[in-house]
């Protein structure tokens, strides 16, 4: 049995390469066009592409996961925390029929003491109206969720003990067992692996995200945020997936205890087996929501009577994207490593991290197969948020700027300063949290796609937590402009990393942290 078992779990099995390399774009330009933005290398050309290329150009990644078809107009891209903050609560206070909360952590300060007031507000709206079908489901991860003496499972079971239909469930990585768990100390047994997902879904639209659900990510904390407005096909999506992940979830009583989910007998890091039962059932469970392969469209009537609504007609595609690396579900990866493959020479990358430790086999694919020109936004040593950290964990920065320091001098090595620029954000009083990626097209000043979501492109992005984001594919002008306003309103808080920016005296790395650097940078 447990042969057939290991048989059929293949954990890291790549997906097959399917898309072949595109060959070099050789269109003439049609007029010229100066891009000044930060962050955008400079194009010396405008042209217009027929209105099926935005789509047709990055089809393929409807093999990697479910591709919705909806209006720009439903999309709202937010660029600052108070205005995310500001949003989440009043989509509480107004929903209905569900709140869906996927995030690493809830904080315990006012600003979310006042966020858990306004889901309370919708579970006591929904009870006294007669509405008792409505549920509140929240997934947070069990180290981070646990951490502390007064933590989110403080925050959350009063809200519990006073209504039935609100659930939390915390993950726990069944790669944390045994001896392991034993001896690894709080903090530090959240490099094993946790939940990184960020899904905040109110009825029938939700922000997907990087951020968090505490203080500094609704104050002064850069990240991204993208709202879907009216999207019934996608949030149903992302409910089901957050359920899902919840139903192999340790499930939080109102005294404290944790407990398996109904229906799932399989206990995360107990099981005598390494957790190779639990991987197998959790991946089925996954995969039975991915609905890969499917198309959707996500489109409803707008506007006036019954007789005059119009039907908005779909300028853009939404494509989920799934990372589980311990469940062996690699979407997310494998549509990364493509998009960077098939890039064109003259096609821009703007890729951004808050914690620059990009996976060996990213790096090398950006330095050795893609032909786009790339820029990569970190935080500065001053914008990271370990900055100042207690332990150990201080020197996390530090860390960040070594790993920065070896892949430029890969970049220069390699004679691909040209193409690859490297950029450090740096707001005073604030940090960064940002990731994801902007793709502009040959010659245009607008974005033709964007990725978003919770991965930083690391090691554990990959390998050891469970991530989620979504290609955004769009012609729409009005998304695209936003998408170009986000990426200005960021890398206008950045700066060009040279070589004398290493040779800067806050930049010094000790000795001993370079050491330690190379063998535990896989576990932040």
């Amino acid at each position: 049995m447990t042969s057939a078992v290991r048989t059929n779990l293949k954990l890291r099995r790549p997906i097959s390469k399917i898309i072949h390399r595109r060959s070099l774009c050789t269109n003439p330009p049609a007029k010229d066009a100066n891009i000044e933005c930060k962050g955008l290398h400079k194009a010396s050309s405008l042209k217009t592409q027929g209105l099926g290329y935005h789509m047709s150009r990055f089809s393929w990644l409807s093999q990697h996961g479910p591709q919705f078809l909806i209006n720009g107009d439903q999309v709202q891209v937010i660029t600052e925390p108070a205005q995310f903050y500001q949003i989440i609560k009043l989509k509480s206070r107004k929903a209905k029929r569900r709140i869906t909360f996927a995030s690493l952590y809830l904080g315990t300060g006012e600003l979310e003491q006042d966020l858990v007031s306004s889901v309370r507000e919708a579970c006591l709206s929904a009870l006294t109206s007669g509405r008792p079908d409505f549920e509140v489901n929240i997934l947070l991860d069990y180290t981070r969720g646990s951490r502390g003496e007064y933590n989110s499972r403080s925050m959350l079971r009063p809200l519990m003990a006073e209504f039935s239909g609100v659930k939390v469930s915390l993950f726990h990585t069944p790669d944390l067992r045994g001896v392991l768990k034993k001896i690894v100390p709080e903090r530090f047994n959240e490099t094993i692996g946790l939940t990184h997902i960020k899904i905040y879904l109110f009825d029938d639209s939700f922000i997907i995200s990087g951020a968090n659900l505490s203080n500094d990510y609704f104050t002064n904390r850069q990240d991204r945020y993208i709202l879907f407005n009216d999207c019934p096909e996608l949030a149903n999506f992302f409910n089901d997936l957050v359920k899902a992940v919840m139903s192999f979830s340790l499930s939080l009583t109102t005294d404290d205890n944790l407990s398996l989910a109904p229906d799932w007998n399989i206990h995360p890091y107990k099981e005598s087996d390494d957790g190779l039962r639990f991987k197998v059932a959790a991946r089925e469970k996954i995969h039975s929501c991915l609905r890969l392969g499917e198309t959707i469209t996500d489109i409803h009537k707008t506007g006036g009577t019954s007789d005059t609504k119009s039907l908005r007609q779909p300028d853009t595609v939404v494509y989920p994207l799934v990372q589980m690396g311990p469940f062996g579900i690699t979407h997310d990866e494998q549509a990364l490593l493509t998009l960077l493959r098939t890039s064109e020479r003259r096609d821009n990358i703007l890729l951004a991290s808050g914690y620059f430790n990009l996976t060996d086999h990213y790096m090398s694919v950006i330095l050795s197969e893609s032909h786009a020109k790339h820029s990569i936004l970190m935080a500065s040593p001053q914008a990271n948020g370990f900055l100042g950290a207690k332990g150990l964990a201080g020197a996390i920065p530090y860390s960040y700027i070594y790993l920065a320091y070896l892949f430029y001098k890969r970049v220069c090595k390699l004679k691909q300063t040209d193409r690859i620029h490297m950029m450090e954000y740096s707001r005073d009083g604030w940090t960064f949290h940002g990731k994801g990626l902007w793709y502009y097209l040959p010659s245009q000043t607008l974005p033709s796609l964007t990725l978003v979501g919770s991965p930083n492109f690391g090691h554990r992005s990959v390998y050891k937590d469970l991530e989620c984001q979504v290609a955004i594919v769009t012609k729409n002008s009005g998304l695209q402009e936003q998408l170009r306003e986000e990426h200005v309103h960021m890398y206008s808080s950045s700066q060009n990393v040279t070589e004398a920016t290493f040779q800067r005296r806050d930049r010094y790395v000790p000795l001993w942290t370079r050491l330690v650097t190379n063998f535990t940078k896989k576990f932040f």
